[in-house]
């Protein structure tokens, strides 16, 4: 069975820091890239940072640039979305997703996880 696992979302007050962290099994960890996704309330979902699982290549949205940091751990199956310098307007349900290569739009992502809820205060 295909699972992705959210971890270590939180309240925090902005300029704060959290590390999310997204377990993945079921499938071969190496052969994926894993993305990061949030959505806000009202909003349409966004992607947020991916990397590729084989050869470390990352991305990242223009606004989280320098202030958020994606790593992976294959032997633990394991990527780390760190996120520094927190907004208000970071407050999102963040998910991680699965997906062949790194790609923008989210209906490419085959696998996706339940969401962590992050919230940064003012």
């Amino acid at each position: 069975e295909v699972q992705l696992v959210e971890s270590g979302g939180g309240l925090v007050q902005a300029g704060g820091s959290l590390r999310l962290s997204c377990t993945a099994s079921g499938f071969t960890f190496d052969d994926f890239a894993i993305g990061w996704f949030r959505q806000a309330p009202g909003k349409e979902r966004e992607g947020v940072s991916c990397i590729s699982s084989s050869d470390g290549s990352t991305y990242f949205l223009d606004s989280v640039k320098g202030r958020f940091t994606i790593s992976s751990d294959n032997a633990k199956n394991m990527v780390y979305l760190q996120m520094n310098s927190l907004k208000p307007e970071d407050t999102a349900v963040y998910y991680c997703a699965a997906v062949p290569v790194c790609v923008s739009g989210d209906s490419w992502y085959d696998y996706w996880g339940q969401g962590t809820q992050v919230t940064v205060s003012s």
